[in-house]
């Protein structure tokens, strides 16, 4: 099992590429990541954009490090995205997706993503509007897939969120998901993130994570690694004594799922104001958890 880090570590500590290049191969040992977009906003001038690309590109491939995947980052989930209740915003966000797309292939990603966006609350409550947002958001992810096609990736990556107001939210909105969507220029993988498969106040006290990889298997791209406490997406390392998630279970059942070929990344997200002298023990010490 191929365990990797997600560079949200690295948002406002060591944004230069060969900082974070250095130590993701030399301190962490690992040699797949997977970029955020905090590091590189997709709205930035596309000239200057390309070009940063450019130098995250050269740095990780001195280093020997595959830049597997792009993910929306902490910045981008904040928005209601292709969900929002203004038209124009969802418009704006198809394009900020669009640029995504193009701000993977610049940087020899295979894949670009993350959570699609968040209905209001308003329109959360209206089955009508539900229904007719859905139905248009499936109509620009296949749009996207197009966009992503031309531009050289092999998928988009969709990340199924503990939320009720956000989509998908379950297993059964997955699989429609996949269903509406099927056909599309390049396929539609899941991403699963253990602190939102497992979030008991949504899924209850027996929430699993085997139903998620047996019934989602095919569709399956990416697999998140957090420490949580089954109550929030709280994205802690190891070790932490607020968090009791084994990562010996998890290997188990993705490997009886016949899905120990998928890439894992590490997510954790430390704040702001912890001391960076901390962090990248923190992530060693994570890694040491979580590999088999």
């Amino acid at each position: 099992m191929d365990v990797g880090v997600n560079l949200c570590f690295a948002i406002k500590r060591w944004p230069e590429p060969k900082e974070w290049a250095r130590i993701a191969a030399d301190e962490l040992g690992v040699s797949t990541v997977q970029f955020t977009m905090d590091l590189i906003d997709p709205w930035w001038p596309e000239s200057d954009r390309a070009a940063m690309a450019a130098r995250v590109r050269e740095a990780a491939g001195r280093r020997g490090i595959a830049i597997h995947s792009v993910q929306i980052g902490l910045a981008g989930y904040t928005y209601n995205g292709l969900l929002h209740p203004d038209e124009t915003a969802r418009r704006l966000a198809e394009e900020w997706w669009r640029r995504s797309i193009d701000l993977a292939a610049e940087l020899g990603a295979g894949a670009a993503g993350g959570p699609i966006g968040a209905l209001s609350v308003a329109d959360a409550a209206s089955p009508e509007r539900r229904k007719a947002l859905y139905a248009e958001v499936v109509g620009r992810l296949g749009g996207l897939a197009d966009h992503a096609k031309r531009s050289g990736l092999d998928a988009l990556l969709v990340e199924p969120t503990p939320l009720p107001r956000e989509i998908p939210s379950t297993i059964d909105e997955a699989k429609r998901l996949v269903a509406d969507t099927s056909g599309g220029a390049v396929p539609l993988w899941f991403v699963i993130d253990v602190g939102h498969a497992l979030y008991r106040p949504l899924y209850g006290e027996d929430a699993s994570l085997v139903p998620w990889l047996t019934e989602l298997r095919d569709h399956i791209g990416v697999l998140h690694l957090q420490n949580h406490d089954y109550r929030a997406d709280a994205h802690w390392g190891w070790p932490d004594a607020r968090g009791s998630y084994d990562p010996a279970g998890f290997h188990r059942e993705v490997s009886e799922a016949g899905l120990d070929h998928l890439p894992v990344f590490i997510e954790v997200f430390s704040p702001f104001e912890q001391a960076d002298a901390e962090i990248v023990p923190l992530i060693q010490s994570s890694l040491a958890a979580c590999r088999p």
